[in-house]
């Protein structure tokens, strides 16, 4: 698989703001791409080397929507979630620059 299809967007909260100071990096990622894809495609796409990898499968989660004709329930997508570590010393420019 492609990394370009492997790592979809990064995610930048809060949280993950204070993750990056302890040098790990949050990414939304495919349904399908497992834990040794992740690292590699965070590889070829940043050059850096990872050390591990944590991933999870975010639940889709309820949702009511509002219209004229009255209340309609919905619901988010799931989503996969990883949360990548590097290296001490090591970053991604990209991150730090924002």
């Amino acid at each position: 698989m492609d990394p370009d299809k492997i790592i979809i967007e990064p995610i930048l909260t809060e949280k993950t703001n204070a993750l990056r100071e302890k040098n790990k990096y949050v990414f939304k990622v495919n349904q399908k791409a497992n834990k040794i894809q992740v690292m590699k495609a965070v590889r070829e796409m940043f050059s850096v080397k990872p050390v591990s990898c944590n991933i999870m499968n975010v639940k889709r989660k309820p949702r009511n929507v509002r219209s004229r004709s009255g209340y309609r329930i919905g619901h988010t997508s799931a989503w996969k979630k990883a949360i990548v570590t590097l290296h001490p010393g090591e970053k991604i420019e990209i991150f730090e620059s924002t």
